[in-house]
């Protein structure tokens, strides 16, 4: 073998060694068995989240209110305090996925575009619910009461680790009760 060719060969086996391996793909979270609409609508706090560009903005007091618009049609409304005290508003629509009993939601705040939210997570008394994008990259743990249990907040942090979301950087939204946040 020459210089050229051993230099070759061992270049080739440098760059096939540094490759990273394959991983297998993971499977894409689960939802939840069923969701009935009816227990799922009204008032939600945002208890936790992965940070998104949308709520960029967001430092406190970010709720979501659901409310039927129509047989299929679930109407959003979100708020949350900016950091000079305004409260800052997306309205929205929510449609469920044909087959997912309710468990899988098409969300839209700017049509024609549109969004998972797959409910990955419920308390069976609806007090808690912990909702994600299949991709991973959104999350949010919600509550019905503007603070969440330290046992319930384990088991929806246990849920959302389980389903492959990194719970290591999950932001915790400070619930104020209307007071603007301190500076």
């Amino acid at each position: 073998m020459n210089l050229r060719a051993c230099i070759a060969s061992l270049y080739l086996a440098a760059l096939c060694g540094a490759a990273p391996a394959q991983a297998e793909p993971q499977a894409v979270p689960r939802a939840v068995p069923s969701v009935d609409l009816r227990s799922y609508l009204g008032k939600w706090y945002e208890i936790a989240r992965l940070p998104r560009f949308y709520q960029r903005y967001c430092v406190s007091d970010s709720i979501a209110l659901y409310t039927q618009r129509d047989a299929h049609t679930i109407a959003i409304e979100n708020s949350c305090r900016t950091e000079n005290g305004d409260i800052r508003t997306a309205h929205g629509t929510a449609e469920p996925v044909s087959g997912s009993n309710n468990a899988k939601l098409q969300v839209t705040f700017l049509p024609p575009f549109s969004a998972d939210y797959w409910i990955i997570g419920l308390a069976p008394d609806y007090s808690w619910s912990v909702v994600g994008s299949p991709g991973r990259k959104s999350l949010w743990i919600l509550s019905r009461t503007p603070q969440l249990a330290p046992a319930a907040l384990d088991q929806a942090r246990a849920i959302a680790k389980a389903e492959g979301y990194p719970i290591d950087r999950l932001v915790y939204t400070p619930q104020t009760g209307g007071q603007a946040p301190s500076r």
